[in-house]
């Protein structure tokens, strides 16, 4: 295959691995959670740490993860307040996040190129170094969402019942949210900041057609992202398109494609349970 023979291409496809398992691996909890478009808001505050990251000619990603995860613990302890303000905070921090970074870029004598690339993604942008970044970022969120994945699938489906046995719901709860910041920074260069939200939770809402427990919809989810990332990242080489934006459409098209599949399943599954109910009923019937 000709796209191996490039270096960038390489990186690109490594990179696109990574986002591929990272992603999900964090969205299925945040869609346990109902808090799905957690991503979108952290990508638009981690475009001020790209911005300073090219202004301060240090390197945008680990900028980027400095300040999203910033922006994640202070998402966090507005949530945990349960203030009806708590919307507008939010709202605030994530739209002056994305006004903060165009500003800074303008300000340091900087291309708003450089924001595009961040913003929907670019195969060309990702370098030696980032992707060195990204595996040590992507280990991170592994060992979170693997090695704890008892204690914060317990956070997110009661926490109050989390409490009560003991754990630490708001370690967790903060833990969570930097996590989610991490994945954020690691699909900056292949996804794009503001749509890692949607390989967050596409993924896993295919997976959800065709699985029932938690782990069995992580173990999918992730497939179906890994699949179409590094589709998406090969494809973009031959038809010069935003790696990004193809990366999405691929996700979206899958989540099309199963939610057919899956339709008639549901309707036969929903009849046989039906019919055995009917058998119980007449059973205890006669008896």
């Amino acid at each position: 295959m000709d796209l191996l023979d490039h270096a960038f291409m390489q990186r690109a496809l490594i990179a696109a691995a990574l986002v591929g398992i990272t992603a999900p691996a964090i969205g299925t909890y945040l869609v346990q959670r109902r808090q799905a478009v957690m991503g979108d808001g952290l990508g638009h505050v981690a475009m001020t740490g790209v911005a300073l990251g090219f202004v301060l000619n240090t390197s945008p990603v680990w900028m980027a993860t400095l300040v999203a995860a910033v922006g994640a613990v202070g998402m966090e302890l507005i949530r945990s307040r349960g203030r009806t303000s708590g919307d507008v905070a939010l709202a605030m921090l994530f739209y002056g996040g994305l006004a903060g970074g165009v500003m800074i870029i303008n300000v340091g004598g900087g291309s708003t190129t450089n924001l595009l690339s961040a913003m929907f993604g670019s195969i060309t942008t990702v370098a030696a170094e980032d992707v060195t970044a990204m595996a040590i970022l992507a280990a991170f969120v592994l060992a979170v969402t693997v090695g704890l994945r008892r204690q914060l699938f317990a956070v997110c489906q009661d926490e109050e019942f989390a409490k009560v046995t003991g754990l630490p719901v708001r370690a967790l709860n903060l833990l969570l949210a930097v996590t989610a910041a991490v994945t954020v920074t690691v699909a900056m260069r292949i996804v794009g900041l503001l749509l890692v939200s949607a390989m967050m939770v596409i993924p896993v809402a295919a997976a959800q057609r065709l699985t029932r427990g938690f782990a069995a919809t992580l173990g999918v989810a992730v497939a179906i992202s890994l699949a179409v990332s590094l589709t998406g990242t090969a494809t973009t080489y031959y038809v010069n398109a935003p790696s990004g934006a193809m990366i999405v459409l691929l996700a979206i098209a899958v989540f099309m494609a199963l939610t057919a599949l899956s339709a008639p399943l549901a309707r036969r599954r929903a009849r046989a349970a039906v019919a055995a109910e009917e058998v119980c009923t007449g059973d205890d019937v006669k008896v």
